[in-house]
């Protein structure tokens, strides 16, 4: 071959390659910018690296994985300039505060989440918060999600390889502060609920979780809608409607039948009657309900109005000992991994600074029981009453039902402007209410 002709040849692949190097920005240069003291030059680069997607991330992540890192595992060192700039960053372009842990990239325009999803294959995990993901001050269950779910290691892998994630402001959170008088001051948001929702890659509902979920819960109904997901996905509109209604359906069921076996598991009253199915593990997926006496504590008809999701007949039938009794038999599905330990040190550090590691240990034994006893209730009582809603409206509009959830599940509905906070109604003994526009 002559020379002319190797060049001839070589030369689409020149301007081919020079196309790339001139339209593609330096990473490293970004990397380095993102964390620059001058604070346009950061935000510019924060910009493009955001407008990468995930890969924007991933540059972030790769530049710095060993400050990263070292930071992970010592959650008490000082927080200095060229450290604060660096999470900032981060936190900026994967829009989560503390992304340094998780890792995570969000999604905040749903269009761009379902046209990532259909590229992928994957499903979209879609977070539906009061305030910002990004911000401290978001609602107090999407600041628990940072805490206890996005930064645990296994939980963020599953997120990070098998979802594509995103999130959206409902409304701004609720923020007080309370001034003592002498300099001190507490700041704290009031109400708010938050709730994920399992979509395919259309945006079409699958499944919700509401409200907060221990790790080992959380990862265990990704799994299961994971399974529905590939089933469903390439079925057509009428079978994919049948087999997520199905799916609905038996979660239901074996929601009622996991709530009688706990009760019975901490010696409760059974009704009379009612017989539990289980599956070749041990495993309860189904309530039977036979022709015979029931006992006074529960009738027939609120067992029956129960197997349809009715959050109000479980409640009626357990009272506050019973639940926490049962949040006991389900701490494992609780426990808090190192990273998220590591980040309670890291937000308390000054609280707790001198008080010894057994003030922490207390600290993290009672947040994992009070969120054993959130993951219970939740799942009992408000996946229960959704799922109710599934079976009975076909019309599965993601916005529909999220408005559904915050007006008659989270009891924080749009038409109320003040979240149940304020009545016009009721006085309070101040200038105009103490109402302040």
């Amino acid at each position: 071959m002559s020379s002319k002709l190797s060049l001839t040849l070589l030369f689409p692949i020149f301007v081919i390659l020079a196309q790339v190097s001139y339209a593609s920005p330096d990473t490293q240069q970004l990397s380095r910018e993102a964390v620059s003291v001058n604070a346009a030059t950061s935000a510019s680069a924060v910009a493009n690296l955001r407008n990468m997607g995930p890969a924007g991330l991933n540059i972030l992540l790769q530049a710095y994985r060993e400050e990263i890192e070292h930071q992970i595992r010592n959650p008490l060192l000082d927080s200095t300039g060229d450290w604060q700039r660096l999470s900032n960053a981060l936190d900026a372009v994967s829009q989560q505060k503390d992304s340094y842990l998780s890792q995570l990239y969000w999604y905040t325009d749903f269009s761009d989440a379902k046209r990532a999803a259909q590229s992928s294959g994957k499903p979209i995990l879609s977070l539906r918060l009061l305030g910002k993901l990004s911000e401290e001050f978001s609602c107090a269950n999407s600041r628990f999600f940072r805490t206890v779910l996005y930064s645990n290691e296994e939980v963020s892998k599953v997120l990070r390889d098998r979802f594509i994630l995103h999130w959206e402001s409902v409304r701004p959170a609720p923020r007080v502060t309370i001034d003592f008088g002498d300099g001190r001051k507490l700041e704290r948001t009031l109400t708010g609920n938050s709730i994920h929702y399992i979509l395919d890659q259309d945006g079409r509902l699958l499944d919700a979780l509401p409200g907060l979920y221990g790790p080992k819960a959380f990862l265990s109904s990704l799994g299961q809608v994971e399974k529905l997901f590939a089933n469903s996905s390439t079925m057509g509109q009428s079978d994919r409607m049948s087999t997520v209604s199905a799916f609905h359906r038996s979660r239901l069921s074996a929601i009622n039948a996991g709530w009688l076996a706990d009760i019975q598991e901490i010696g409760g009253t059974t009704p009379k009657g009612l017989s539990i199915i289980r599956d070749e593990h041990g495993t309860p997926f189904a309530i039977q309900i036979a022709s015979l006496a029931i006992t006074k504590m529960v009738t027939e008809a609120s067992i029956l109005k129960s197997m349809i999701a009715s959050g109000e007949a479980l409640a009626g039938v357990t009272d506050q000992d019973v639940w926490t009794r049962i949040a006991t038999l389900h701490l494992s599905d609780a426990e808090l991994d190192a990273r998220s330990i590591g980040l309670i040190q890291r937000e308390t550090g000054n609280l707790l600074e001198g008080t010894g590691e057994s003030t922490l240990a207390k600290l993290v034994q009672k947040l994992q029981m009070n969120m054993a006893l959130d993951t219970v209730r939740n799942e009992y009582l408000m996946h229960t009453k959704l799922y109710a809603w599934l079976i009975a409206d076909r019309d599965r509009d993601v916005g529909s039902v999220n408005r559904r959830v915050y007006s008659e599940l989270f009891l924080t509905p749009a038409a109320d402007p003040w979240l149940g906070l304020f009545s016009a109604d009721t006085y309070m003994a101040l200038e105009n209410g103490g109402v302040v526009r």
